[in-house]
């Protein structure tokens, strides 16, 4: 597939000479790593399907990047083409990302949770030739599915999964039980097909303001100005850890645990399924000293830890973006572990952070505001006329980032990148007198669950084909935990009814993925409407304000 960037060269030059892009790929400090210090340990997981902890150095990381790279070559995987993966928090996402990254190869991060409906969609879109797969996990046959999907899908010409039994699909059989890098014409051919740091490297979806998924595209160029960013915002250093339980197939795993470790060449420590408890104890073993999520993650932790003061706990940085820091929280994340600095962010797949708050920051400015743009960053607030709106007015937040994205795969028309290159991001915010933002809400139409955006309008289609449904909408109601959590309000055609129950019985015969489905049922009469006839979800927002999930065996 020829995949098509709007990457200009009026901005490739102007990055190139602030200095931020340097024009190397992620593979050169992994190298260097490899050479300087091959014996440091560069991931530790833990495969919960198998019981067993993996530690990989530098060294290990680097040879099997390279075995695994000639490998896809030997398949005909050339650059440009799209390998997809859907695996858990395993150390085989680095390997596989850095061996595509070595022939010019686009990976394309896949959430687990997905099943048939979206996977369908998301692999024929990207084209994807591989698909990478776990045989289990958390009691779901991926691999049972993948085959299906490749019967439906004509790109699709290799499954294998990580783990499998079956000799002509397993992962292990084909990538790195094979000496491939010892065949010197595969050798040679890996060495020289080096992609260029402005080349498209990785795909990663995202729910857009149409709820169809959208394809964010990033070069090594973007995304390495990331980890620059990062780690002069982490004051990184090559001791520090990285915890990370966060799905690597959210940008915020995949960015802030692959990419910035290795940038940085330290230890990055992976948790396939989340359990605080479980997570406290492996920060403690591994000597974790940073770690990102979303605030349920922040949340979890300091109900497990609040029974006793951790003072000997290693983290000293939490990153918190996804859904605003209750002030009660801050507050008890740092009695309970004194030695962590709660910081607020904001950003968004197209560009990761953009927006933080420091150390030393009040806690009105951590708990009240998603933080000031990072160097090389910049947000504005646009009022109604498009000028450039006061201090402490809502407005569009635009962005004009170093990191910002090279377009949405096939979706050209979809760039919203003006000629100045500020980024239309789709939210409301405010800014303050110094320069700190509060986002105020989205313009568009998704709910963000524990940092996983729900396409709102996708599920919405899907519940105007039953035949009991007159009209819906679904909207956010807050949850302390969560951030939000979606309501179905729903009017039904005359003389028919469906229950929570059977609305969600109903979206789940439509492959739709679990953490999408609605959890509260309102039936509504009649919509507020605008005189256009548009629902007006602001109103059904605040009728939301006040609603808690229910069961669905009622």
């Amino acid at each position: 597939m020829t995949i098509t960037s709007q990457l200009t060269p009026q901005r490739q030059q102007s990055m190139c000479q602030s200095g931020i892009w340097k024009n190397k790929l992620l593979t050169d400090y992994l190298d260097d790593a490899a050479f300087k210090n091959g014996t440091s340990i560069a991931i530790v997981d833990h495969n919960s399907e198998s019981g067993l902890t993996n530690q990989i150095t530098y060294s290990e990381l680097s040879k099997t990047s390279v075995r695994i790279s000639c490998a896809l070559f030997a398949l005909g995987i050339r650059a440009g083409d799209v390998v997809a993966v859907q695996l858990p928090n395993w150390w085989h996402y680095a390997a596989i990302h850095l061996a595509c990254l070595r022939i010019g190869a686009v990976i394309n991060p896949l959430m687990p949770i997905f099943r048939q409906r979206e996977l369908e969609f998301m692999l024929a879109f990207a084209e994807a030739k591989i698909f990478i797969v776990p045989e289990f996990f958390r009691g779901f046959e991926h691999e049972t599915l993948a085959l299906s999907l490749k019967e439906k899908i004509s790109t699709l010409e290799h499954i294998f999964v990580v783990d499998g039994k079956d000799e002509d699909t397993s992962f292990e059989k084909y990538f790195t039980d094979q000496s491939w890098e010892e065949k010197s014409d595969l050798f040679e051919s890996v060495r020289n097909s080096r992609p260029s740091p402005d080349d498209v490297i990785e795909i990663m979806y995202t729910s857009g303001t149409t709820g169809t998924p959208k394809g964010v595209m990033h070069t090594s160029n973007t995304l390495l100005s990331k980890a620059e960013l990062a780690r002069q915002l982490f004051t990184l250093k090559s001791s520090d850890t990285i915890f990370m339980g966060s799905p690597l197939a959210h940008q915020t795993g995949f960015m802030y645990a692959i990419v910035l470790s290795v940038f940085n060449a330290s230890k990055c420590v992976l948790q396939d399924i989340w359990d605080p408890s479980q997570a406290l104890h492996v920060i403690n073993e591994q000597g974790c000293t940073i770690t990102l999520g979303s605030t349920p993650f922040l949340s979890d932790l300091v109900v497990e830890g609040k029974e006793k003061v951790n003072a000997t706990c290693p983290l000293r940085l939490f990153l918190c973006a996804g859904a605003p820091i209750p002030r009660v929280l801050v507050e008890q994340a740092t009695k309970a572990y004194p030695s962590m600095y709660v910081m607020s962010a904001w950003g968004m797949t197209e560009m990761g952070i953009a927006t933080a708050t420091y150390p030393g920051d009040s806690d009105e400015k951590v708990i009240g505001t998603d933080g000031r743009a990072l160097p090389f960053q910049e947000v504005r607030i646009l009022d109604s006329a498009d000028k450039v709106a006061p201090h402490g007015q809502e407005g569009r937040l635009q962005a004009r980032c170093v990191t910002s994205f090279v377009g949405y795969l096939k979706r050209p028309t979809e760039y919203g990148v003006d000629e100045g290159f500020w980024l239309e991001t789709g939210d409301n915010a405010r800014m303050d007198e110094d320069g700190y933002i509060r986002i105020t809400g989205r313009s568009k139409d998704i709910i963000i669950r524990g940092g996983e955006n729900i396409p709102v309008v996708e599920v919405e289609q899907l519940l105007y084909r039953h035949d009991a449904v007159a009209d819906v909408a679904i909207v956010g109601m807050p949850d302390e935990r969560l951030g939000e959590r979606s309501c179905a309000f729903v009017s039904f055609t005359e003389g028919e009814t469906l229950s929570f129950k059977g609305l969600v019985d109903y979206l789940k015969s439509c492959d739709i993925t679990t953490q999408y489905l609605p959890e509260r049922l309102e039936i509504i009469d009649t919509f507020p409407r605008t005189m256009s006839g548009k629902i007006q979800k602001f109103r059904l927002r605040e009728i939301a304000q006040s609603l808690t999930p229910q069961s669905n065996n009622d």
